[in-house]
């Protein structure tokens, strides 16, 4: 029987029902639930599965639930699938992602937590076990561990491992050693990057409100492109309780991908991988290193002409002004002799009582 349950909000009936026949045939899980609503410390678009569930203050996910299901079982898994190869882009350029989340576990000896890579088959077959994975569907997991199992040759029951498509862990790393217990009830906080140009995955873990470690707790090489190709992949948290009253919840997630060129990557990286895709990129750009070179020579020769035509032109001018300039001076005008005569002039002074005449 499938359960939906979902906000209530003021939807027509048509539209109701056309949303929940294309959740059932979009995701053929035993129980889950929709959060339509952003919630501050997680991503939009949130898919919650078998007993996961918002607590009543909505700040933080249940993943468990052994008082109402026995063993309990729960996923919050992004609603959209990522791939890690794009079947569309020439050339393929492989994706990495980075991820950090704080969450908590119960004081008892159940499975813990898991950060989860799996197939759109995992949704259709989710069990109430392990996580929710089968080998019948493909998985990656980094699990967060508090049962020591003999026979998945566990360290003990406070590790963190590398699981590929089994619960037989490739790698493991005591938490121990970092002074942490991870079934203690405290708040942790994990980060994990995965850079497809080095092909390396590494764990980190502290105490949440701490500062990001600068060492990572465990490093594991994968190609998780050669291992998903370009087949769709839904990202998420999971929890089991087991047989035990364990709870796990979650109370921030942020998941984030990013699709570089091949000779550009950030931390994590392997300067060893880094050189040799270097010298691949080099090989792929020659062509083009050469046309460049070539225009660049061509550019230099212009302008050096353009420059020596500037010189000859501005030395021309030069000599041009310097050239003796010849003046012509008009001859004076010639004085000719004149004749010069006197005359003699009488001048009369009248007065009252002298005449005077010359």
């Amino acid at each position: 029987m499938v359960i939906l349950s979902i906000p209530i909000f003021n939807f027509s009936l048509n539209r109701l029902i056309s949303s929940i026949m294309f959740l059932v045939v979009l995701f053929s899980a035993p129980h889950f639930s929709l959060s339509l609503s952003n919630k501050p410390y997680f991503d939009p678009n949130l898919v919650l599965i078998g007993d996961a569930k918002f607590t009543n203050n909505s700040f933080s996910i249940q993943l468990t639930d052994p008082k109402n299901s026995s063993p309990s079982s729960g996923f919050v898994i992004q609603k959209k699938p990522i791939k890690f190869l794009s079947s569309n882009s020439r050339p393929k350029r492989p994706l990495s992602f980075s991820t950090e989340f704080s969450f908590s576990i119960s004081p008892h000896n159940g499975d813990g937590m898991a950060f989860l890579l799996v197939s759109r088959k995992f949704m259709r077959k989710f069990s109430k076990e392990s996580f929710g994975v089968s080998k019948e569907s493909p998985f990656f997991a980094v699990e967060y561990d508090t049962f020591s199992d003999e026979n998945l040759g566990d360290v003990n029951s406070n590790h963190v491992g590398i699981d590929v498509g089994s619960l037989l862990s490739v790698k493991t790393s005591n938490v121990s050693s970092i002074n942490l217990v991870l079934n203690s009830g405290a708040k942790l906080h994990s980060w994990i990057d995965y850079d497809s140009s080095s092909k390396r995955l590494e764990v980190r873990l502290t105490k949440s409100g701490l500062s990001r470690p600068y060492n990572p707790l465990l490093v594991y090489r994968i190609d998780l492109g050669d291992m998903w190709r370009s087949g769709e992949v839904f990202v998420g948290l999971g929890s089991s309780s087991g047989n035990s009253m364990q709870t796990s919840n979650v109370y921030s997630w942020k998941f984030k991908t990013r699709s570089v060129p091949k000779w550009l990557h950030s931390q994590p990286a392997d300067p060893r991988v880094f050189s040799d895709v270097r010298s691949e990129e080099k090989g792929e750009n020659k062509r083009w290193v050469c046309v460049l070179g070539f225009l660049s020579g061509l550019i230099m020769m212009i302008g050096c002409g353009a420059l020596i035509a500037i010189v000859i032109v501005f030395m021309w001018a030069i000599y041009e002004n310097s050239r003796e300039t010849v003046v012509t001076i008009p001859a004076k005008c010639t004085v000719q002799p004149g004749d010069f005569k006197y005359q003699k002039i009488d001048v009369v002074i009248n007065d009252n009582s002298v005449d005077v005449k010359h």
